[in-house]
């Protein structure tokens, strides 16, 4: 049952995702989240850094499209700038958003990557509709009300899968 909620790979950052390490494993998509994985969840606009990281993926031909559980005006204000699709209210970890940004990139489940930086949406979601997923440190350590609620969930669900790896380590 928690084995859904396992990234398939965990980083710093959404900057340690390397074109040229995508392209190895056969990684023509991103699925990212919006909040806490490219800037923190209270700044409205992309930053330099995002701004690039966004450019070397489209001239690598990586697509990328932000899926975000927030309102339309937010995530709308943040992607239009970048030309980068969207979806907004996507009610992850619900499947459903994820397997339509695939159908509308055209590309196949292993060649997507979901990248976010919460178990409970980002990870389980792009688990349940099958995708490799990366699970990333957010970008800073506040949060909004839900996602604090999330985060006590999620320490739970990490200290119970840290017990279980070391019981299986003891075995």
């Amino acid at each position: 049952m928690f084995s859904k909620f396992l990234p398939n790979k965990q980083i710093d950052q959404i900057f340690d995702l390397k074109p040229e390490m995508l392209k190895e494993k056969g990684i023509k998509g991103i699925i990212t989240d919006l909040d806490n994985t490219l800037v923190a969840w209270d700044v409205k606009d992309a930053t330099p850094d995002v701004i690039s990281w966004f450019k070397t993926m489209e001239e690598n031909d990586i697509k990328v499209t932000i899926i975000s559980n927030n309102n339309q005006e937010r995530v709308k204000v943040f992607s239009e700038p970048l030309g980068t699709p969207f979806v907004f209210s996507a009610k992850k970890p619900l499947s459903r958003a994820f397997k339509t940004v695939a159908k509308q990139m055209g590309l196949k489940k292993e060649e997507i990557l979901v990248v976010g930086d919460q178990l409970l949406t980002d990870v389980l979601g792009g688990n349940m509709a099958g995708f490799y997923t990366v699970l990333v440190v957010p970008v800073v350590q506040t949060d909004g009300k839900i996602t604090k609620i999330n985060r006590m969930i999620e320490r739970r669900i990490l200290k119970r899968l840290e017990r279980k790896a070391k019981m299986n380590r003891e075995e």
